[in-house]
């Protein structure tokens, strides 16, 4: 029997304690932030959850929710509001709410908030030990603020020009209203 895992109240709101299966609104789950790349919601706390990344990302016009990349994992995108532009394979694709984003292994992407206000975001990613991310330096993601200026495998080294991000409570609006 699998029990109920304890949820603890940290900066930046609920996580989980230790593993287990857990409800928690997303509102009072734990928000963090980064002046160039948004606001995330990742639901997990110290123990990461071991096959599945699950956050929801909100972007605002102009944001890149990263640096523009490939890795050998699957990875999917569903915009739940507002507009956003994906840059993939060096093309690029404006998606709106609704609008679904399968990639699959090693295919080149990064999304950018679009539009007149937020975009939000529910990102899904396989996860494997010893995963390999390719950081290429791209010159139309460069004009949008959201690739290396030369290729790595690092992600330290693609993020190191960025302070941390931090942990902060949900703001209130940037979740649609149902």
């Amino acid at each position: 029997m699998v029990r109920e895992a304890k949820l603890e109240r940290r900066e930046g709101g609920l996580v989980p304690q230790e593993e287990g299966w857990f409800v928690v609104n997303t509102r009072d789950a734990r928000w963090s932030e980064h002046e160039a790349f948004g606001r995330w919601c990742t639901f997990e706390g110290d123990v990461r959850f071991p096959d599945l990344g699950v956050n929801i990302t909100v972007l605002e016009p102009g944001q890149p929710g990263c640096m523009y990349h490939g890795e050998d994992a699957q990875e999917d995108f569903l915009v739940l509001s507002g507009e956003c532009l994906l840059l993939v394979e060096g093309e690029e694709r404006r998606l709106q709410a609704w609008d679904f984003f399968h990639s699959p292994a090693w295919t080149e992407h990064v999304v950018v908030g679009a539009g007149e206000g937020p975009c939000v975001i529910l990102a899904m990613g396989t996860r494997k030990p010893g995963s390999k991310v390719l950081y290429p330096a791209a010159p139309f993601a460069q004009a949008h603020g959201a690739a290396v200026a030369e290729e790595t495998d690092s992600g330290r080294e693609a993020y190191a020009p960025y302070p941390d991000d931090v942990a902060r409570p949900y703001r209130e609006g940037d979740l649609p209203q149902w």
